[in-house]
């Protein structure tokens, strides 16, 4: 191609439906004024509203949750949360979310199934007892119908703190935020919390029986499995 020969225009981003979805909420969140606190219609009545399944409606409040515009609290529905809920910024976010993805996924396997190996080398009773007490978090908040984000956060960072690490510890905390991102997106999948745990289980079992090798493997089948979100599959 010549100088003087103009440049083609890139490939038009492909729109999916859980995203339109998500810039129309947003645009109604905007011309509704709604603000911090308020609470977006049941999912049932919000999904017939918009004309879209329920599994689209969920797919597109967990990309909005991910960026920070919703919270969605067992019990209590889905809130805004006050972040910015302008149209096309929240899309820019929820795109830039589902491209850096598959980074995050490769550092978090990376980072973790090394930081589980060193935990199963070195790791005190009092690790051991603060794993277990995730994991009972985890379970207690699964069996009342949420999804364990907090004690799933908390089982990950027992874990890096039994390795006893500094040096990991201070990476893992670098992208502890998209970390954040990645973990909302995966346990909002159908089954996923309680398969999540057993995944936690099979970490935790090698981590206490100081089996190094068994602690990484499971640590890496974990986090593949826990990789795999509808956001990827789309």
């Amino acid at each position: 191609m010549s100088a003087s020969e103009p440049r083609l225009p890139g490939r038009v981003a492909r729109t999916r439906l859980y995203e339109q979805v998500a810039e129309q909420i947003t645009a109604w969140v905007a011309a509704e004024g709604l603000v911090a606190g308020d609470r977006l219609p049941p999912e049932r009545e919000l999904a017939v509203q918009l004309g879209v399944s329920r599994a689209t409606l969920s797919q597109a409040l967990v990309a909005l949750e991910v960026v920070g515009v919703v919270a969605v609290r067992h019990g209590d529905g889905t809130v805004l949360t006050g972040a910015e809920a302008a149209s096309a910024p929240v899309m820019s976010a929820i795109r830039a979310h589902a491209d850096r993805l598959p980074e995050v996924i490769d550092a978090r396997d990376a980072l973790e199934t090394k930081i589980a190996r060193l935990a199963a080398e070195r790791r005190t009773d009092d690790d051991l007892a603060e794993i277990d007490a995730a994991l009972r978090d985890m379970e207690r908040d699964i069996e009342g119908g949420g999804r364990g984000v907090h004690a799933d956060e908390r089982f990950h960072g027992a874990v890096t703190r039994a390795a006893h690490s500094p040096l990991l510890a201070q990476m893992m905390a670098t992208i502890g935020e998209l970390i954040r991102e990645s973990r909302i997106e995966s346990l909002a999948q159908p089954e996923r919390p309680r398969n999540s745990l057993a995944g936690h289980r099979a970490v935790a079992d090698a981590i206490a029986a100081g089996d190094a090798d068994g602690a990484a493997a499971a640590m890496h089948a974990h986090i593949m499995m826990v990789s795999d979100v509808a956001l990827l599959r789309d």
